[in-house]
């Protein structure tokens, strides 16, 4: 009982860390002991699985799938999630800077993070980076705030974002906030959007089993690649990040209230000296935050 409720609280953990661009689910699963054994149970999942169910009974499926590890796991990772998508919408809409400039310190350590852990860099390995900085620039310039809210493309982003959470380093929020859903998933499990949360866990699920099957791959075999890709990814998003901007196009919304669609960033002025001073602090606090992380996670 004591080891499954540790297992809850390293749930817990990876929630936390989960919902929060920047800090990755699987660098706390690194840390707290269990990213082989998930990694294992994550793979385990397949068709055969499945066929021993009807084949040789509920025990043995259960104990094939790793069930009370998987279960206990992904209670303390959903109660973390329940309970924090309260705490970032609030402070979505009562500390934009202060939140935005966390989250921007964050993603800058962890792109830092990364390239340090790349052997032998080279010029093959920066081009690379170079293509994941245009890749999630283009993305992040695009003012794709306008994307439709379709059930296709919700799940399109749960299938996506799950893979990022068995790579350590960078994590599913960070691939809500590029594809721009992600406040409008934490706006959905705040206010308990059964449907969108459903869509969105459907495609989590086909994303793990079928899409983080070919990224372990890659993490294996192309190691240096991958993770080149990933910080260019990484600090290509800044540009999405960055709370300084001017509105070029509003539209009303469901509820009547205008809403920003296009954007652009720009430098800010002295006007906003606050706002500055406050999104320098906190990012500063997001990068000792990550680079404390790191340090656990290889002692």
């Amino acid at each position: 009982m004591k080891s499954r409720l540790i297992l809850y609280f390293k749930g817990v953990a990876m929630g936390a860390a989960d919902i929060v661009p920047g800090v990755s689910g699987g660098t706390i699963a690194l840390i707290t002991g269990i990213y082989e054994e998930l990694i294992t149970t994550i793979k385990n999942i397949n068709l055969d699985l499945f066929k021993s169910f009807f084949a040789s009974g509920f025990k043995k499926f259960w104990n094939e799938l790793n069930g009370k590890f998987l279960i206990t796991l992904l209670l303390g990772i959903f109660t973390s999630v329940i309970l924090l998508a309260q705490v970032i919408v609030f402070l979505l809409e009562n500390h934009e800077y202060k939140l935005w400039g966390f989250f921007f310190g964050l993603i800058v350590a962890s792109a830092v993070l990364i390239l340090k852990d790349i052997q032998s860099f080279n010029i093959n390995l920066a081009f690379w980076v170079f293509v994941g900085i245009i890749a999630a620039g283009a993305i992040s310039i695009s003012n794709s705030t306008n994307i439709p809210n379709t059930d296709v493309y919700v799940f399109f982003t749960g299938s996506i974002a799950i893979t990022a959470m068995i790579l350590p380093g960078i994590s599913g929020s960070f691939i809500l906030l590029l594809l721009s859903k992600y406040e409008f998933i934490i706006n959905a499990i705040k206010d308990f959007e059964l449907r969108v949360i459903i869509v969105f866990a459907a495609g989590c699920i086909f994303g793990l089993i079928i899409f983080s099957r070919f990224l372990h791959y890659l993490f294996q075999n192309y190691k240096n690649k991958l993770l080149s890709l990933l910080s260019g990814f990484l600090i290509g998003s800044l540009i999405k990040i960055w709370p300084f901007r001017q509105i070029i196009e509003t539209r009303l919304n469901s509820d009547g209230v205008e809403e920003a669609v296009v954007t652009q960033p720009i430098i800010p002025d002295l006007t906003e000296a606050n706002s500055i001073g406050f999104f320098i602090a906190f990012s500063f606090l997001g990068y000792i935050l990550i680079t404390f992380i790191q340090k656990k996670s290889i002692t």
